[in-house]
């Protein structure tokens, strides 16, 4: 997890910073990514040292960003639709939001692996 955790906040640095050169560096919200990104990619870092933390802390900062990109996520029919207000926005968004998901599902899949190899080891010991 700790180098998915970095590969995820390089990935949306990434994103963040193609916004904001997409919508020619109109708006500092679209580097909103790349901040997130950012923030995912120290807790990869502290993960490196001590895993249990810095996952965690990835995890909640991916909560907090999905719900924070539903908004335009919503959005999505309007794009398709050609009607929508920052289009830009929209996929930035939208591409950010599934990668959120896609790690916190993994994330709590790790989680419930950790635990069951935990459980297997005490039997096994007693």
């Amino acid at each position: 997890m700790p180098r998915l955790t970095i590969g995820l906040g390089s990935v949306l640095i990434v994103i963040g910073a193609i916004a904001y050169i997409a919508t020619s560096f109109a708006s500092w919200t679209a580097l909103i990514p790349a901040i997130l990104g950012a923030l995912i990619l120290i807790s990869g870092l502290i993960a490196l040292k001590n895993q249990m933390v810095g996952v965690h802390i990835g995890l909640l900062l991916a909560v907090i960003g999905a719900a924070g990109t539903l908004m335009n996520v919503m959005q999505l029919p309007d794009l398709f639709a050609g009607t929508a207000e920052r289009p830009a926005a929209v996929i930035a968004s939208s591409i950010t939001f599934v990668l959120l998901v896609i790690y916190v599902v993994m994330g709590v899949r790790s989680f419930i692996s950790a635990r069951r190899w935990k459980r297997e080891q005490a039997s096994i010991s007693a």
